[in-house]
């Protein structure tokens, strides 16, 4: 690896480490050993929102608004079913239909509140459509929290619980600097591009602003070099993370600015976005490049596996539901959630207290540990 770049990249890490309250990179931090599980937690004192609350039954109604039907999002319903059962609880789990269906969820929310439900959490489809819903829900003396997607533009939304999304931005973008000195050792300047989520999404904004914020000084330094110049959010937004309008975009680039060759690198904000550039340089013959992404898609995994792509984010949105549940027990017996973090996120209105868990940085080589916990994407690691 490039010392100069070797040496920026061990100082990111740090960095971004210390600022999600974790160790440094060591055989003690979540993101940095091969066998983490994801979603474990920052060392920060965890403390309450502040708010008081008051009992309810325990098999009072526990309501789930989740965006769409796809495997990863019904895996979690599954999973809210069968834990907030075994709770106790009488839970109404719903989805929308196609991650876009603003409309769906509101009703949705809307159903909830009249038939009694004391907390709702919610993966809000637009995280800036939900305020007269969530409003209606306090009115109603119901605890709102939102779900991995933070719920903007109201005061009523009671707590966060996520993956620190900053940190996963940043740790993309030091994946990425990391990956292109290892590919071409000896070199000081590197072509990338840059794709964010969709614009109705805010932890895309989190996602992108964490990265910019490692990838920026190198811009600025000549390091790495955006040859279309697309660096704002609105330029490189993928919208409602279709991949179709990803590998358009891919196509225009490659076509327009790389003439029959690749950029060395492209920020994929998730693993989505980096099989559509993967299929964007197959198709015209262009080399493949050093690519981010997140989630730990079947499709991802295996592109890691194959050295199509360079590494991917473990977020266990299963271990949320974990956290999600415990908070939901906590308010049933007129208890505070536990918090880690009231400073960060800041919705427009507030900064929402938050419960943020540690995502595992996954590259082909810690692939089999970092999934041991998870059958389907371990057997993906295998010969």
């Amino acid at each position: 690896m490039n010392t100069f770049l070797a040496r920026t990249v061990g100082l990111v890490v740090a960095g971004l480490l210390a600022l999600a309250g974790c160790t440094p990179p060591d055989a003690t931090s979540p993101s940095a050993s091969a066998g983490a599980s994801a979603g474990a937690t920052p060392s920060a004192t965890p403390t309450s929102g502040g708010a008081t609350f008051a009992p309810f039954p325990a098999d009072s109604v526990i309501g789930v608004a989740l965006p769409d039907t796809t495997t990863r999002w019904t895996r979690v319903g599954a999973k809210f079913e069968a834990e907030l059962a075994a709770a106790g609880f009488t839970p109404d789990v719903r989805y929308t239909a196609d991650n876009v269906d603003v409309a769906q969820q509101q009703g949705q929310i809307t159903e909830m509140i009249d038939e009694g439900a004391r907390v709702i959490l919610v993966a809000a489809v637009n995280g800036t459509a939900l305020s007269a819903q969530v409003e209606a829900a306090k009115a109603a003396g119901v605890t709102v929290i939102a779900f991995d997607r933070l719920i903007n533009d109201t005061a009523a939304v009671d707590f966060y619980v996520a993956y620190n999304m900053h940190l996963v931005g940043g740790l993309q973008a030091t994946a990425l600097l990391a990956g292109l000195a290892a590919h071409q050792p000896g070199e000081t300047t590197y072509t990338i591009e840059l794709f964010s989520g969709s614009p109705n999404d805010p932890t895309a904004d989190w996602f992108f602003e964490g990265a910019m914020g490692v990838l920026q000084p190198k811009i600025d330094d000549g390091t790495l070099v955006v040859a279309s110049g697309q660096t704002g959010r609105p330029q490189t937004a993928t919208g409602n993370w279709d991949p179709a309008n990803s590998r358009a975009r891919m196509d225009t680039l490659l076509s327009t600015y790389y003439s029959g060759t690749a950029p060395d690198g492209v920020l994929a904000p998730n693993d989505i976005v980096a099989q559509s550039v993967i299929k964007a340089c197959q198709a015209v013959g262009a080399p493949i490049p050093v690519l981010t992404g997140q989630d730990s898609t079947p499709e991802g995994v295996a592109s890691i596996m194959s050295g199509a792509q360079n590494m991917t984010l473990y977020e266990s949105l299963l271990a949320l539901v974990d956290r999600a549940v415990v908070m939901a027990q906590d308010l049933q017996q007129g208890n505070a959630p536990q918090v880690n973090d009231s400073t960060t996120y800041d919705n427009g209105v507030k900064f929402v207290p938050s419960f943020l868990l540690v995502p595992v940085t996954v590259t082909k080589a810690n692939a089999a540990s970092a999934y041991q916990d998870d059958p389907d994407l371990y057997a993906l690691t295998q010969p």
